[in-house]
């Protein structure tokens, strides 16, 4: 095909004579209710996936080479941008106190933190005696990380009698963690080694055995089981085995410690069974059997539990109680009734109050109630923020936590006395090479669609960015699960601020900024509202003189890839760039293909186009990879694949770009693989901010700000 270029392709100019690597077409036809349908790059799937997530050299060597040979074409393309990427990467680390800490969270006579220590790229577990300052590092994620190519904790879970803790650790990024029990006196490590799970553990109340998920060898969460120590893990008890591919499992612990939570469920439905933590050797109890459409979430306070659930068409869910003895929801009472508009998305209770969070029109507001039904909504006042729940570790406790930060201003961490009111600031995040909030604008600009909906856009920019269609913009998006983008500060997006750029997020349907009605609109047969928000969105910045037609960038990782490629299709020629952070744009084979991890637990969320014709016909209609277009001009675009990636695999975005680069005009078209990581790519915190930085800077290419160097 003869490649007409796009305006932006011409700050590609040096690299007009690299050849991007070709990628052979193989023939496969999909037939699917009735209909044909090509797949030129299904070889670059390998069959043998399962045993890559656990060894990642085991990959076909075609397709390691194809792979490389897409990364040494990125690396050419963007070898002008090294000096810019370097000056990224040093101003986000600038930005960064490399020995920060967290507030101390107390449990019994201790107090338990995490901290950094400078140049290190993982976090040091500690604690220490309450009123001491004397420390004990319990688990070192440097010298246990030292020489791995990838290294990721999941987490570190003290006993409750605080002699052990247990660890999950991932070498490979697929996720599959494995456990071990350290001794906090010797620091050895116990025999009881434990693979295969999702890396956290919750601790029976006598510290002599622990509960936690095992993963299938399709990386699905399905069993819980329990594990005595010194028992060989081959007899520890299966306590719950979920028989539904599409239902996920997960265990946990009621606030005030007295209960083990077993969940499962999907995006739909859920249900949770309950063990007493002084009884671990119990049947578990079912609350509530799992019902379409219904999901609910469990605390507990004395002889009652605390129900977050959208039962009886409670779409933006309400909190109700129950005796513990007789938990089926016959009994469920209200004790904070529905209101539409008012999403309630999480809630803990303690002792003598609970604490509940919620969204009204996209803001978020912490709620505190003393369950007489007297509550008082903790005091915000900016345009646009972020809140952060922090229930801490103790039950029987005056005293709550949250963080609170806006897309100007550091995260501040409160400590929120729940009887009175008082607020006492523990921390301010700190920004060692600077940072003046009063430099930065925040705006929220609401774009009304073609069916009336408004899509909220939150903007930042500095106050000496021109709104006068000069400047250029980086959207970026999600819109998927009813996941909220929190307006919360960013280390990493002042550096495109700094250089005059607007970075806006647009708030599409599908996400559950609005409550979850929000979330519908944009899901299922209703799952192009995405897109087309996201383009109004765009649009709307054009309108408003934020910026014009051919200066933005669309940025979204994973499923906001999805969102970034529909988008694109839809009016390729409207943008300067785009940005797909291990997309999901192969959904329609994805969603097709029951083998894959997360594919039966996502039908409810897309839909199902192997039994019905219409969900098949809808994901058709959207998804990137089959919707490429012929008739317009693309413009760069970059994306980026962890090799041992299972939610989205790495074949999916190198379909894409490898059509992308066959059948389209436009371009140029990058993929960038990480062979040593999963879908977060590295969890290194310096090799994470080279990864953004990199992407960065290709934004700023596209942006024609290749040279350009941050405002004093």
């Amino acid at each position: 095909m003869e490649k007409s270029k796009h305006p932006a392709a011409r700050h590609f100019a040096q690299q007009a004579d690299i050849q991007a690597p070709p990628v052979p077409r193989q023939d496969k036809t999909i037939e699917q209710h009735g209909e044909s349908r090509q797949d030129p790059y299904h070889w670059l799937r390998d069959d043998n996936w399962q045993a890559l997530l656990r060894d990642p050299s085991l990959l076909k060597t075609p397709i390691r080479e194809q792979l490389a040979a897409e990364n040494r074409y990125h690396d050419a393309m963007m070898a002008d941008a090294a000096d810019l990427r370097e000056a990224l990467f040093q101003e986000m680390r600038g930005r960064i106190k490399e020995d920060d800490a967290s507030v101390p969270e107390a449990d019994g006579p201790y107090e338990y933190y995490l901290r950094f220590r400078e140049g290190g790229d993982y976090p040091l577990f500690a604690r220490r005696s309450r009123g001491k300052e004397e420390e004990t590092i319990l688990f070192d994620g440097d010298a246990e990380g030292r020489g791995q190519p990838f290294f990721s904790i999941a987490s570190v879970d003290h006993s409750r009698d605080h002699r052990l803790i247990a660890y999950g650790v991932d070498t490979t990024g697929s996720e599959y963690y494995t456990l071990r029990v350290r001794d906090t006196e010797t620091g050895q490590d116990l025999p009881d080694v434990i693979e295969s799970t999702d890396g956290g553990v919750v601790w029976a109340a006598d510290s002599k055995s622990f509960f936690y998920v095992e993963r299938d060898d399709n990386q699905r969460p399905k069993r819980v089981k329990q594990h005595y120590l010194g028992q060989d893990p081959a007899d520890d008890r299966i306590v719950f085995d979920e028989p539904d591919d599409g239902q996920f499992v997960s265990v946990s612990e009621t606030q005030s410690g007295d209960y083990i939570l077993i969940s499962s469920g999907n995006h739909d439905s859920s249900e949770t069974r309950f063990i007493p933590a002084t009884q671990p050797d119990a049947e578990p109890q079912l609350i509530a059997p799992r019902k379409d459409d219904v999901l609910y979430e469990v605390e507990h306070r004395g002889e009652h539990f605390y129900i977050l659930t959208n039962i009886e068409g409670a779409i933006d869910f309400k909190i109700v109680r129950t005796p513990i003895t007789r938990p089926a929801p016959d009994n469920w009472e209200d004790v904070v009734a529905h209101q539409p508009g008012r999403h309630i998305s999480d809630f803990v209770c303690y002792k003598n109050h609970w604490v509940r969070l919620e969204r009204v029109d996209a803001k978020p507001r912490l709620v505190i109630d003393n369950y007489q039904g007297e509550n008082r909504e903790v005091p915000m006042e900016a345009e646009a923020y972020h809140l952060g729940l922090r229930p801490g570790l103790a039950f029987d406790t005056q005293w709550t936590r949250f963080v609170y930060s806006t897309p100007a201003q550091p995260a501040q961490t409160f400590d929120y006395h729940m009887a009175t009111g008082e607020r006492r600031l523990r921390k301010t995040q700190v920004v060692p090479s600077g940072h003046d909030p009063d430099r930065y604008v925040v705006e929220r600009l609401d774009a009304e669609t073609a069916d009336g909906a408004m899509v909220p856009i939150i903007i930042l920019r500095l106050k000496s960015t021109p709104v006068d269609g000069s400047a250029p913009v980086l959207l970026y998006g999600y819109g998927s699960y009813g996941m909220n983008l929190p307006d919360a500060f960013s280390l990493t997006q002042l550096s495109l601020v700094d250089r005059g750029v607007i970075y806006a997020v647009a708030k599409v349907r599908g996400g559950s900024e609005k409550g979850q009605p929000w979330y519908r609109d944009g899901k299922l047969q209703h799952k192009p509202n995405s897109f087309q928000d996201c383009l109004t969105a765009a649009r709307a910045l054009v309108e408003h003189r934020y910026t014009q037609a051919g200066r933005i960038v669309l940025d979204g990782r994973s499923a906001g890839g999805l969102l970034v490629g529909a988008t694109l299709n839809l009016d390729p020629e409207y943008f300067a760039g785009a940005i797909g952070g291990v997309p999901f744009v192969d959904v329609l084979n994805t969603i097709s293909d029951p083998s894959l991890p997360l594919t039966p637990p996502e039908w409810p969320e897309w839909g199902n186009p192997i039994e019905s014709e219409a969900d098949y016909q809808t994901i058709k209609s959207y998804s990137p990879y089959e919707n490429l277009r012929d008739d317009a001009v693309y413009p760069p675009v970059m994306a980026t694949a962890g090799l041992a990636d299972f939610r989205v695999t790495y074949w999916e975005p190198a379909k894409w770009i490898a059509r992308l680069r066959a059948e389209t005009r436009g371009g140029p078209y990058l993929l960038k693989t990480n062979m040593e990581a999963g879908h977060g790519g590295s969890a290194a915190r310096f090799e994470a901010l080279k990864e953004e930085a990199d992407l960065f800077a290709f934004a700023l290419k596209v942006m024609g700000k290749l040279s350009a160097k941050p405002s004093n």
